[in-house]
């Protein structure tokens, strides 16, 4: 599902990855794990081309990252963010639907499946209300099923508990690993919290000097 080999990434002089290697296989669940600086955030980006610099080789289901166009890579991809990334103008519906809207879906097909997902997280009954209306757990929640709208075969989450309490980051965890089995899709979770990966044991990739290594 992901291929990168001896990827390279500075900003000028600064190396932030360099020799890079990482497969994920489809369907597979994994963490990256390394200290703020590591080139986590950046490797993500790469991921998801909001970064389209680098030397090596990226490919996602097989086919070289910079030949697949962004619209379609927003159907293979879902992306969810450690700051929810919610606009607080619209409410949740909306804010979920913006995933099908921005690939051209008509809302007969995003109605359905955005009350799908919000049943299944427990949301259904807040999907008229505005993200500050909403606990930092239900906010990424919605999150969660803003990404996972346009049933993407992959899942890329930055820091996504890394907003929230102990108990709370529990839940959104085993949410998102039982998403992984029910959707089937392979899901890659950066995360700093050594609590969490003793509690959901996974493959663990460390990040350290631009390079990993698997634990």
């Amino acid at each position: 599902m992901i291929w990168l080999e001896n990827v390279y990434k500075s900003y000028g002089k600064r190396v932030i990855l360099q020799d890079l290697h990482l497969h994920l296989e489809a369907g597979e669940f994994a963490f990256l794990q390394g200290r703020s600086g590591s080139g986590k955030s950046t490797l993500l980006k790469l991921l998801y081309r909001e970064q389209t610099d680098f030397a090596g080789r990226i490919e996602i289901d097989a086919v070289p990252i910079g030949q697949i166009p962004k619209f379609e890579l927003r159907r293979k991809m879902g992306v969810i963010f450690q700051s929810f990334e919610l606009l607080p103008r619209k409410t949740v519906m909306e804010n979920v639907a913006l995933a099908g809207e921005v690939v051209g879906k008509p809302w007969a097909e995003i109605e359905p499946e955005a009350n799908r997902l919000l049943e299944r997280v427990g949301l259904s009954d807040v999907k008229d209300c505005f993200p500050d209306q909403l606990s930092g757990g239900e906010q990424q929640r919605v999150a969660i099923v803003r990404a996972l709208l346009n049933r993407p075969r992959l899942l890329l989450a930055d820091e996504p508990t890394g907003n929230l309490d102990n108990e709370t980051a529990f839940e959104v965890l085993q949410l998102l690993k039982e998403l992984h089995v029910e959707e089937n899709m392979a899901m890659l979770i950066v995360t700093h919290s050594e609590r969490l990966i003793e509690q959901f044991p996974a493959k663990t990739w460390i990040m350290e000097q631009g390079r990993v290594r698997v634990v």
